[in-house]
């Protein structure tokens, strides 16, 4: 038989998430385990003890039942002192745990003797891992829910709109950090219609933000520091810290809403957004700082608060922005835990192996048969740095018009060279090949031409399904209309030239038509 799972209620203040759902249950019972939760444990999520039964796991009636009955105890946030001594001997613990903040908590944790703790936030941030990536499930809440609270403080739309009543001007929104939090602030940022603008130290992310809409506010600064260390952005040098703060000064005044999101686990967070930039914020201007739990980016912000400053700026500091979304994050942060179980069981028998060989599991294992093992060896998590493209030779107008000439005068004399050798060849086939096969090999030759300059040489994005189809009929009527101009009969050759003066009007008005179409959806 399977080991029991067992998930009490958190009581952290304001925590509303739950380390089970229904739905992850019923994928966790497949691995061969048992599943109980304390009663009440997912009524903050919308989860009732109910759905919990109807899934078929046991709802015990308090905390102490759970951890005395479990052979594994999942949380979302670290134990208590209580809990933690709580954690009987051979057990295994999975949560968050932040084990370089809370050394007494480990040692607490030590002393029970524990098969194994597993630290959620010590996952490392490599591609195999990424399914267990706790932090980044969360993030991506984080980031989405700060332009939400942005959203309800800021007091106008966030698109632009033209109306009988007035303009409404869009808002211009700026996101510090480009990691997960900071991308999905932008997408949500965007599809509610801001102008979205992002900073972020790794030059390399600028393709993604560029990706997603946004404008990326490139530094005139060489950052040789710039990087990842461990997943995360690394700190900046001093100088490269003043030109950025000159950088944010220069935005404040321009900008409607500021989301934040610098912060290295387990170090305080830097102070990107000074006194300084406040002041310069227009009246209902709006800051979401994602780094309060860690002191915030902003000198303003006061943790778990929401506070308007004398200027009337609004400054958020709220550190529960996940556990706003309770279900959602539950549910994220519950798949994350099935993922992690499913790596610790091979055998699906319900029975976790804790194999410190796997980089995954190693660097998650803060506490093995007793003894603490934080923290784990370094794993590579970066890519080497892209060789630095060669810089563009700035040209003067007059080396511009030389250059041009140039090139048309090498066009020119390559189309005069082709046209030479096709007659010459022309000539002497006529001296050998009888006068029928000149007659249809003429006709090919003209097809060609016509077909490379209205098809081939035609750039692809002006080629529609129905243009495709309309040039390659008029073409024929165009080939067929230069055979028939020569003809002895007047009228043949009146109507063979309207066919090619027509034929042409519709190969080349549609040409234009579909440019003019295409530079609608082209930003100037």
């Amino acid at each position: 038989m399977g080991m029991k799972i067992g998930v009490p209620k958190e009581i952290a203040d304001g925590e509303q998430r739950v380390a089970l759902t229904p739905e992850t249950a019923g994928r966790i019972q497949k691995l061969g385990y048992a599943l109980q939760i304390e009663s009440g444990a997912g009524e903050a999520a919308n989860f009732s003890d109910q759905a919990y039964r109807d899934a078929g796991v046991e709802v015990l009636p308090n905390a102490s039942a759970v951890w005395g009955q479990s052979d594994i105890v999942m949380k979302v946030q670290q134990p208590s002192t209580d809990e933690a001594k709580m954690l009987g001997e051979g057990k295994t613990l999975i949560s968050f745990l932040w084990p370089a903040q809370n050394e007494d908590l480990l040692n607490t944790l030590k002393a029970q003797k524990p098969h194994a703790v597993l630290a959620m936030d010590q996952v490392p941030r490599i591609s195999r891992a990424q399914k267990l990536d706790a932090l980044s499930s969360m993030a991506n809440i984080a980031g989405y829910r700060a332009v939400v609270e942005a959203a309800n403080n800021f007091g106008r739309f966030f698109t632009g709109q033209v109306t009988a009543a007035g303009k409404v001007p869009p808002a211009k929104v700026l996101v510090i950090g480009a990691g997960v939090a900071g991308l999905a602030a932008i997408g949500a940022a965007r599809s509610m219609g801001a102008i979205v603008r992002s900073f972020d130290i790794r030059p390399e992310v600028a393709e993604q933000i560029e990706s997603m809409g946004a404008e990326f506010l490139f530094l005139d600064f060489d950052n040789e520091d710039s990087g990842t260390e461990g997943g995360y952005a690394k700190p900046s040098s001093p100088e490269f810290r003043e030109k950025q703060l000159e950088l944010f000064r220069a935005q404040a005044a321009d900008v409607d809403i500021v989301i934040t999101t610098a912060l290295i686990p387990g170090r305080p967070a830097p102070k990107l957004w000074l006194d300084d930039m406040v002041k310069a914020m227009k009246p209902g201007s709006v800051v979401v700082d994602l780094a309060a739990e860690q002191g915030g980016n902003c000198d303003a912000t006061v943790k778990g608060e929401r506070i308007v400053t004398d200027n009337d700026v609004v400054i958020i500091g709220y550190t529960d922005l996940v556990s706003r979304m309770a279900a959602q994050s539950s549910q994220l942060y519950g798949t994350n835990l099935r993922h992690m179980l499913d790596d610790m069981t091979p055998e699906k028998d319900g029975q976790p192996v804790v194999n410190m060989e796997d980089v995954v599991l190693r660097g998650c294992t803060v506490i093995k048969d007793g003894d603490i093992t934080y923290p784990p060896p370094a794993v590579a998590t970066s890519v080497a740095p892209k060789a630095a493209a060669p810089k563009k030779v700035e040209e003067t107008p007059e080396q511009v018009a030389a250059r041009e000439a140039e090139e048309l005068r090498k066009a020119g004399s390559r189309t005069t060279m082709m046209l030479v050798a096709g007659s010459a060849l022309l000539l002497l086939l006529g001296t050998v090949a009888p006068a029928s096969f000149m007659q249809h090999f003429i006709v090919f030759v003209l097809s060609c031409f016509v077909g490379f300059y209205v098809i081939w040489n035609v750039a692809h994005s002006l080629h529609t399904p129905l243009m495709a189809i309309t040039n390659a009929v008029s073409s024929i009527i165009i080939v067929g209309a230069l055979l028939q101009i020569g003809s002895t009969n007047t009228l043949v050759t009146i109507l063979a030239a309207l066919a090619v003066l027509m034929a042409s009007v519709n190969i080349f008005g549609g040409f234009l038509v579909t440019r003019r179409m295409l530079a609608m959806f082209q930003k100037s």
